[in-house]
């Protein structure tokens, strides 16, 4: 499956659908070796932002927005070859999406407060003030905002 046709489903099927499509992508494209609970936090991260409105309304604009997640960050032509961990990343932004539509008192969190992610192994952006506030498999997890 080629990223430039899940980006182009995404906008034209209907909400919450896309929000689901594009949340997998990301889960996919960013976490797809990480563990269930490391897969969970990057989705978080995703939700997290478009509650605060600053990169979107929707899960889409969020993930889209320029340099932030991972469908940005590539060519568009890559393409999906494990289906295996496409089914689980679906999985895993299904089960995320339904966690974010409780009441906040609810929600189980894995990164609380976290609203930014990078891969621990790479070379540590100018925003990163003091330590992570959690490290999950390759990523490390961060409130900035």
């Amino acid at each position: 499956m080629k990223l430039a046709f899940l980006l182009w489903l995404a906008t034209v099927v209907p909400q919450p659908a896309a929000d689901h499509i594009c949340l997998a992508t990301t889960v996919y494209l960013e976490a797809r070796s990480e563990s269930t609970r490391g897969q969970m936090a990057v989705a978080e991260v995703a939700l997290r932002r478009r509650d605060t409105g600053r990169w979107g309304s929707t899960v889409c604009d969020v993930v889209n927005s320029p340099k932030q997640f991972a469908p940005t960050l590539g060519s568009a032509n890559r393409m999906l070859k494990n289906p295996q961990a496409w089914q689980k990343a679906w999985m895993i932004a299904g089960r995320a999406i339904d966690n974010w539509s409780r009441p906040d008192d609810e929600r189980k969190f894995v990164v609380p407060h976290a609203d930014s992610f990078v891969v621990s192994d790479q070379v540590s952006p100018r925003w990163i003030k003091g330590p992570p506030l959690a490290t999950i498999g390759a990523h490390s997890f961060y409130r900035v905002n």
